[in-house]
Parts: structure tokens; sequence; C-alpha cells
């Protein structure tokens, strides 16, 4: 397996526990995190060594990544696994399941490489690289099987990880807040370039909120080893006061909190099905957005408005990005009850349509792929 960065890192831990659950004997090796070493991965790189995004941000770092994907590959030939499974990370699994289907190795890519948001062209090689697709969302294996690619829906991994009603007074007594506290969670990003780009920003939008309401709250879930670089970030914005910065723990923060202000992704899916109100930001270095933002197929960056077909909460990108904006938006949605009730109904919903039993179905289909 391999599995990039830390929301890879708990996807495949969650389909790890499936797997060793119908093979209780199974030897699971490659590249991972920390969940998937608990659960008696043996790991050959850490996962962090693919934690990269963006054009530019990847060609910095292109040496070492097509070394690691080269010695892995000589050593997955050497002595072939049963399956290989690459989890999420495209640009890196991809090629590498494309070399190893080519010499005989059956291959599973788990989470659908988005073609449906942009680079449609990357359909071609998802055909030449994975026997077999397992989809998040329920509107993928359609799309792949009009290019005759075998996809399974198997649900979204989380929405059975995060309770229907998260429980906020447990949460904010393990964190130390009190239940009338107004609290608000801060997630840069778990890549480090991210926490680069965004980190700042979003502590200075959260400064000028602690000046217009000093009473209100800031937790920070910090990645595996940023836990440093945040507090920096949050001191060069002048956040001094009401923010606790956490040892990871971002489902805790996300129960605990009343609002979100996220960077795009899956974070922002876990705010979603803790159905917590957010809004949504990222920004990439200008060369990548350059290149990035004309591929494009829908309006749409954050999760959880491209799962619900509209702008349901907003996303702020780019040269939008800044402490006023962002800290303007938060503001709004604490001043809008009503508002908040009708978010909180359309993600109860979209938890109910990703809510599957996603460790069978994941199995299953890696056994068929296996057996065939």
């Amino acid at each position: 397996m391999v599995a990039g960065e830390a929301s890879g890192d708990l996807l495949a831990g969650l389909v790890l526990d499936g797997m060793k659950q119908r093979w209780p004997g199974l030897t699971a090796q490659g590249i991972g995190g920390p969940q998937m070493a608990s659960r008696g991965f043996q790991s050959w790189w850490p996962s962090s060594k693919l934690a990269v995004s963006g054009y530019v941000e990847v060609l910095r770092h292109y040496r070492e990544l097509v070394g690691i994907r080269n010695q892995l590959k000589q050593r997955l030939l050497q002595d072939k696994p049963g399956v290989f499974i690459g989890v999420d990370a495209p640009d890196f699994n991809l090629d590498l399941e494309a070399a190893l289907k080519a010499r005989g190795v059956r291959t599973v890519h788990f989470i659908c490489p988005s073609i449906w948001a942009w680079r449609p062209e990357r359909v071609e090689k998802i055909r030449r690289s994975a026997d077999h697709v397992l989809c998040i969302f329920p509107f993928e294996p359609a799309l792949l099987a009009r290019h005759g690619i075998p996809a399974t829906y198997v649900g979204h991994p989380l929405a059975a990880v995060i309770p229907l009603e998260p429980d906020q007074a447990a949460a904010r007594r393990a964190l130390g807040l009190g239940p009338g506290e107004q609290v608000i969670a801060i997630l840069p990003g778990s890549r480090r370039s991210e926490l680069k780009s965004l980190g700042e920003t979003f502590f200075r939008a959260a400064a000028r909120i602690q000046q217009a309401r000093p009473a209100i709250k800031f937790v920070a879930p910090a990645a595996p080893g940023l836990k440093s670089a945040v507090e920096a970030a949050a001191a060069a914005a002048g956040l001094v006061y009401g923010l606790q910065v956490l040892e990871g723990q971002s489902h805790t923060a996300l129960a605990a909190c009343d609002l979100v202000l996220v960077a795009s992704g899956t974070a922002a899916l876990e705010a979603a099905l803790f159905k917590r109100p957010m809004v949504i930001s990222y920004r990439v270095n200008w060369l990548t957005y350059r290149i990035m933002w004309p591929k494009r197929l829908q309006p749409w960056v954050g999760l959880p408005n491209i799962l619900c077909g509209e702008f349901v909460v907003p996303e702020l990108l780019q040269h939008d990005a800044t402490p006023e904006k962002l800290s303007a938006a938060l503001l709004e949605w604490l001043d809008a009850p009503a508002r908040i009730s009708a978010i909180q109904t359309r993600f109860m919903a979209l938890h109910h349509e990703l809510l599957r039993d996603t460790q069978t179905l994941a199995t299953d289909a890696i056994e068929k792929v296996i057996q065939a």
C-alpha cells in the first residue's frame, strides 16, 4: 500500500481494519503514516514524504519523489505482492500502478481521482493503471464505467467514523471548554506547504475576530510534526490568548467547535460530516494557480459544495484569502442562526448518502481482484 499525507493515512487505516478481519495473517507494507502503523503496517518511507501539492511545489521535490517511486517499484517487482493498493496521491500512485500492472501485479486505486472536477484526461491513465477503483462518492462508478474501468462505490470511510450526531459537550469537556462558549476551529491544512501558505493568514483572521469578540475561543489541531509550526504561525499573527493548539485531535476539535475555518480538502468534508458551518479557503503558488484554474470543470473547489452542487458554504480562494474577508465571512455565520440550522440539515442528508459499510465493501472488491 502507498498512502500520501494525513488524510490518505486515515483512509488506508480504516480499510486495513477490514482487510485484517478478513485475513488475520495479512502482511501490509509500503508507504504509510501513524494510523496505518497502529494497524501493524510496515512503512518503508513515511507518508509525509508524499505530502506535496501543486505543480511548482512538486517540482521542488521531484527528484526525491521519483527516487522513492523507483526504489519502491523495484522492491515490489522483486517480491511481488498479492495486490497493490494505492490510496489517493494519484500523481505518485498511478504511474507506479501502471508499471506494476504491466508486470502482472494486481492493482487497486482507492479514491477516484477527481476527473469530474479537473484534468479529465487522467481517465486514460486510470485505465492503464488500475484493475479496480474504489470510489467514495456515489456518482463515480458510472462515470468510470463509461470509460471501461471497473469500480465499486464503497461510501466514504469517514462517514462511518464520524457519528451522525457528534457529542459536542463531551468534546468540550475533553478540551476544557465551557458549554456556553463560542468556539472556532482553525484548520489550515495537514501539509507543511499548506501551513506556510495559509497558516498566518488564518490566524490573522482569528485575531481580527478576537478583537471584535474577545470571548470567542479558538482550537487548532496540528498534523503530526507540525505543532510548533502552527504555534509559530499563530504567534506571528498576534493570536496570543484564547487559542489551544492540539497535537492531532482534529475530530475532537471539530466536534467541540461551532464554526470552522478550513483549507479545502478532506478536512472540509470532515467538517461537513460534523455538521459544522464553515468557510473554505485555499492558496497555492501563483504559477500553480495559473495552470490549474483554467482546467477546472466545476465552479466549486470545496468538497461540501461539490457534493451539494451549489455554494452552501463560502469559498475564499487565492487573492480572496485575506484576513479581512475570512474574518467577515466567519462573523456572518455567527450572526445567522437560521442559516446554521439549514446547513446542518443539509449536511445530515449528505452524511446519510455517504454512509456505507466501507470496510466490508472495499475488502469484498479487493478480494475479487486478488481472486481474478
